[in-house]
């Protein structure tokens, strides 16, 4: 959590830091590291660094301290990973180019005649 002292921007912040309702969801997440900043004249924000080596930043500059602890469950319970848009499946009336395989297929032991057609000029 990084917030200024003086800023009216970072208000929430530090009366969630001041109430001692960052201590509680702290003690309540053991298994999260958690670290106050102070960074003057600039906006108040949550940053979570993964284990993965990625970091993602959410801006809480006037948010309520219901928002505080709801970025904070997000942060918590992402993956660290970018979001990455998954593709359209494909949906076509047929399903294969050779055809869907059935049981009647068994062509084992069957011969099929073979016929040489000339291209010649009439």
């Amino acid at each position: 959590v990084v917030y200024c002292e003086h800023g009216g921007s970072s208000r929430n912040v530090r009366e969630f830091i001041k109430s001692g309702r960052i201590v509680d969801w702290a003690r309540e997440n053991p298994q999260v590291n958690f670290v106050v900043q102070i960074r003057n004249s600039k906006h108040p924000y949550i940053q979570g660094n993964y284990i993965t080596g990625n970091t993602h930043e959410v801006g809480v500059k006037n948010e309520p301290i219901e928002t505080l602890e709801k970025v904070l469950e997000q942060l918590k319970n992402r993956s660290g990973r970018k979001m990455k848009k998954l593709g359209k499946p494909v949906r076509t009336e047929t399903p294969s180019v050779q055809g869907v395989w059935t049981p009647m297929l068994d062509l084992k032991g069957t011969t099929f005649p073979i016929q040489v057609v000339n291209g010649g000029g009439k």
